[in-house]
């Protein structure tokens, strides 16, 4: 029973199949069946039966998995003391992905506050929508990995604070005045979009379909920076990440307007991580200082809360 046949065999009961078991593990599908047919022959029974959705565990397979997962477990605690043991003056290095979002309005704080403990760790920061970096995650390519609202199997989620999408006016629109509105109100004015197909623009066009209300779209854009500028150009009203209109509503540049009737628009900032690889000391601290970062509140929350406040 060789490492990487157990892996495979972790792969192909999380997903159901070979093919996405391969992509998980960044090998081909012959690589992942023949793993797989070494491991059977070497305990000598059938540890999948087909199903309608695709491989499921047989009653071997199920009876092997926790203490498959174990045995990776304790793979990645043995490397993890070997890798302890590196010099101190070494920095080491972590690799971190990202919703491009997250890698605009937190990190650049976040990640300055980790260079003054930790001045000598290369970091590298790679950047993706939040599928994206689940992909990148579950392949190996980062150890840890910001994004909203995921769960998956084969990962750790932890939520570190609510970030919800905020309709966004510039202070002389028709809506600022009063700082709230009715959706259907909302839906009879230009509308301003922003990345087609993520999970942003899915839930900005949810909200409307769920009422029965067709939003009058005058543009789309492929970035919240250039949404921004256009709802500051008095173009339309934009539903925007909190995190992204923080400085803007503190120099009263942009205006936060309450839908009185529609819930809020909410999704979880979380961190993800591997569940069968343990956290580098480096991860560890950087999880530390992201924890501490968001505990004590980001410009976009404070400046939300003062507004509901008055």
């Amino acid at each position: 029973m060789e490492i990487a046949q157990v892996e495979a065999f972790l792969a192909v009961g999380t997903f159901g199949g070979f093919r996405r078991a391969a992509d998980a593990l960044r090998v081909t599908q012959p690589a992942v069946s023949a793993r797989i047919k070494a491991l059977e022959d070497s305990l000598g029974v059938a540890l999948f039966d087909r199903a309608r959705t695709g491989l499921a565990l047989s009653p071997a397979g199920r009876a092997l998995r926790p203490h498959a997962e174990q045995l990776l477990h304790a793979v990645a605690l043995a490397r993890q003391a070997v890798h302890d043991l590196r010099p101190s003056s070494d920095g080491g290095a972590i690799t971190i992905a990202a919703a491009l979002s997250i890698c605009t309005y937190l990190l650049p704080d976040v990640l300055k506050r980790f260079q003054t403990t930790h001045p000598k760790t290369l970091i590298t920061v790679r950047s993706g929508h939040s599928k994206e970096v689940l992909g990148m995650v579950l392949a190996g390519e980062a150890e840890l990995g910001l994004a909203r609202s995921l769960l998956h199997p084969g990962i750790e989620t932890v939520s570190l604070r609510d970030d919800p999408l905020i309709l966004v006016s510039a202070p002389a629109g028709v809506m600022a005045r009063a700082g709230r509105a009715g959706l259907e109100d909302v839906a009879a004015q230009p509308l301003i979009l922003f990345d087609r197909g993520s999970s942003d623009w899915t839930l900005s066009h949810g909200l409307f379909r769920r009422a029965g209300l067709v939003p009058n779209v005058v543009l789309e854009v492929e970035s919240i920076e250039a949404a921004k500028r256009m709802v500051e150009r008095g173009i339309g009203l934009a539903f925007l990440p909190q995190l992204a209109v923080g400085r803007e509503i503190r120099r009263r540049r942009l205006r936060a307007i309450d839908i009185r009737d529609a819930e809020p628009l909410s999704r979880s900032l979380d961190v993800i991580h591997p569940r069968q690889r343990p956290l580098s000391t480096e991860a560890q601290a950087l999880l530390k200082t992201l924890r501490a970062a968001v505990a004590e509140g980001v410009p976009a929350l404070r400046a939300r809360r003062r507004r509901r406040r008055r």
